[in-house]
């Protein structure tokens, strides 16, 4: 069986669940900035715990909040992924990390 492979970038955003902009819970208004660009799809992945430079991922137990690190990951084709990066990196800012890799989408 013979496979296709095509160019495409991979885009993963590293942020804490309470990170807000414009009021609303970051990892959601991502989404739907990707959703605004017509990005394929996007996965969003919860961490139970993890650190970066702005220090660790903390349970609070006695107020049950959390402020997990999550990951949001979407792959689609380079030019879209170019079209919305420099509007992550203005909605980021010091927020996260932003790590964009080289991947080719295997189809039949």
């Amino acid at each position: 069986m013979s496979v296709n492979l095509k160019n495409a970038k991979m885009i993963r955003i590293y942020i804490k669940e309470q990170d807000e902009h414009a009021h609303m819970k970051l990892y959601k208004y991502i989404v739907e900035k990707l959703k605004e660009y017509n990005i394929s799809g996007a996965t969003i992945f919860k961490g139970i715990n993890g650190y970066g430079e702005r220090g660790t991922a903390n349970i609070d137990i006695i107020r049950l909040s959390m402020d997990l690190p999550v990951v949001i990951e979407c792959i689609d084709e380079i030019e879209k992924i170019d079209k919305i990066l420099g509007e992550l990196v203005e909605i980021i800012g010091d927020n996260g990390l932003i790590a964009v890799v080289d991947v080719n989408i295997v189809s039949k």
